[in-house]
């Protein structure tokens, strides 16, 4: 069985690497379990491994990860969010690997903690600098799960944003584009800074102005413009009177 990724390891020096954090890896295909816990270790992390759903609840239960590296196709998931029993004293962040298809399939009992996804197939580099940005937003404060600026909101919860009376519709990237652009509002973000955060490495030509053009569709679509380009610099959010 082929592994779902790209690339492969030794690890470049450049990709992004851990402290010593405590990962569990949760995955029923050997092979991709095999494969991730292979590649956290050589970048640093500790980890730890579970092949079912019933399997992360009792790790879970008897040990502190700091964050949980879950495949979408893990068995035992449904039992696990029917049970309603699961209830551990600290509910790490969750890296959620997913099929496009499949990406609105989230596990209720981990919604407290921090979360984001990497689409299969993944990326070496992308997975590892989700990971590092899950662990540094977990460290940080949150406010009940969501991010709003005037009458934007994006709810981490159910991975989803609204503005005013409006869902809008938000491919991966644009929801990781908004997000960043939310984390900083009012703070001027350069294309760089941008594109190592939705997709883990530097994108040239005119990838960030395509994925801004398209975010900027729908969030500013029914409203006042929020999302601003400071031309030579990067792109900003807040009101148009200009970047704090």
């Amino acid at each position: 069985m082929g592994h779902p990724v790209y690339g492969s390891y030794p690890l470049p020096q450049a990709l992004a690497r851990g402290g010593g954090q405590r990962l569990l890896v949760a995955a029923g295909d050997p092979d991709t379990a095999e494969l991730l816990t292979s590649v956290l270790e050589l970048a640093g992390y500790r980890t730890g491994v579970a092949d079912s759903g019933a399997e992360l609840a009792r790790r879970l239960a008897e040990h502190r990860f700091d964050l949980v590296v879950l495949d979408a196709e893990l068995s035992g998931l449904d039992d696990l969010a029917r049970g309603g029993r699961f209830e551990p004293a600290y509910r790490p962040p969750v890296l959620l690997l997913a099929a496009c298809e499949s990406l609105a399939r989230l596990v209720p009992e981990l919604r407290a903690g921090e979360r984001d996804y990497v689409t299969k197939p993944f990326r070496i580099a992308e997975l590892l600098a989700r990971v590092k940005v899950l662990l540094r937003d977990a460290g940080g404060s949150r406010r009940g799960g969501t991010l709003d600026h005037a009458d934007l909101v994006l709810d981490d919860g159910s991975c989803r944003a609204r503005r005013g009376g409006r869902t809008l519709d938000l491919t991966p990237a644009e929801y990781r584009l908004l997000r960043h652009l939310l984390v900083n509002s009012r703070k001027v973000l350069s294309k760089e800074q941008i594109s190592r955060y939705v997709w883990g490495e530097f994108r040239g030509g005119n990838a960030i102005e395509q994925l801004v053009s398209r975010l900027r569709r729908k969030v500013d679509g029914g409203g006042p413009a929020l999302i601003h380009t400071r031309r030579g610099f990067g792109y900003w959010l807040g009101e148009s009177s200009g970047p704090g």
